[in-house]
């Protein structure tokens, strides 16, 4: 049996999977931010009609996953699995929406990680030869994620100035064997890192060393140089996350400075609301799907190294004061 695994943990596929379609809908701050006019839907409230935050946030997903087959101009009769995830308990978002569907469902939970995971192993089922087609989707909602991990949005909490802005967004892709479109040429799956950060309002600090980890394992399976990728784009470490990740990483003869981008800083304008920068599933969802999906497809970029990074915390674990563990996984994308 012919293996096509390269150095520690990366996946290398020599029939690259294709990235056929992808679609992106977020709430109100998200689509008054700077990548505002790139999404497919922008909604002006937060509770999208419905009678709860956690309801409108399945409901986003669904439209993303609607839009993304729309783009494809494919039926649902033709996916072969649904992989999603998203931050709530039991990813009752992603299981609500999967049940809207006749497809077989593979829940997954990353956190902010959750949407490279799901590129990663759609990619795998693609290229074992075990589907034609995958949608892999992940989504976040602001209100539902604060109230889960921290407070209610009606306490009123005053946020750190390292804390970050959980996302109201949903993105979508569907993978291909086949297409037209940016390919997925290689996946690092990540190591749990844990720095011992504890304080559940600095998710940068606490994700910076998976990325970091994640990205150098990348680089030395793949014997490659930071120049060897256009963009490196991380998903979500925001301002201060980023800083300590660049310098981890230069610690380690890597320097990525003049080509790293952050999910969580692109998405929106700087304010003392959204602190650091964006989180949670849906943000570097989100931005690939609305962004830098159609900049692959358009050629603007050659190769992009997307690095999705996750706290994985609970309610549970930080009141009991356990650290917060990280994962980071990387997805290499080549313009079609």
């Amino acid at each position: 049996m012919e293996f096509h695994r390269r150095g520690t943990s990366t996946c290398v596929f020599q029939e690259m999977p294709v990235l056929v379609s992808a679609a992106a809908v977020v709430g109100p701050r998200e689509g008054e931010g700077p990548l505002g006019d790139l999404f497919d839907m922008v909604y002006s409230t937060t509770l999208l009609g419905e009678t709860s935050w956690e309801k409108a946030e399945s409901k986003m997903l669904r439209q993303a996953v609607d839009l993304a087959l729309a783009k494809a101009g494919l039926e649902e009769s033709q996916i072969d699995f649904i992989i999603a995830g998203d931050l709530l308990n039991q990813i009752i978002s992603s299981a609500y929406m999967a049940r809207e569907y006749d497809i077989p469902f593979l829940g997954i939970y990353g956190a902010c990680a959750t949407m490279s995971e799901g590129i990663g192993l759609g990619a795998f089922l693609i290229a074992g030869r075990f589907a034609r087609y995958v949608v892999a989707a992940s989504s976040s909602h602001h209100d539902a994620a604060e109230r889960q991990f921290r407070y209610p949005t009606e306490f009123g909490h005053q946020r750190p100035p390292t804390g970050q802005w959980t996302a109201t967004a949903a993105g979508a892709v569907v993978l291909g064997a086949q297409g037209k479109g940016p390919r997925v040429e290689a996946v690092t799956i990540g190591r749990v890192q844990d720095f011992g950060i504890s304080e559940p309002n600095d998710m940068g600090s606490a994700m910076a060393p998976g990325f970091a980890d994640t990205v150098w394992r990348h680089f030395q399976d793949m014997a490659r140089q930071p120049e060897d990728y256009d963009l490196v784009i991380s998903g979500d470490l925001g301002n201060i996350g980023s800083m300590i990740a660049r310098e981890l990483l230069r610690r380690k003869g890597i320097a990525i400075d003049d080509r790293h981008q952050d999910a969580g800083v692109m998405l929106y304008h700087p304010s003392p609301e959204v602190g650091a920068g964006g989180s949670g599933c849906g943000c570097v969802a989100c931005v690939f799907s609305g962004k830098l999906w159609k900049e692959l497809y358009n050629k603007q970029y050659g190769r992009i190294l997307l690095v999705a990074t996750g706290a994985l915390h609970s309610p549970t674990s930080c009141q009991q004061g356990e650290t917060i563990p990280c994962v980071a996984h990387a997805v290499s994308i080549v313009s079609g």
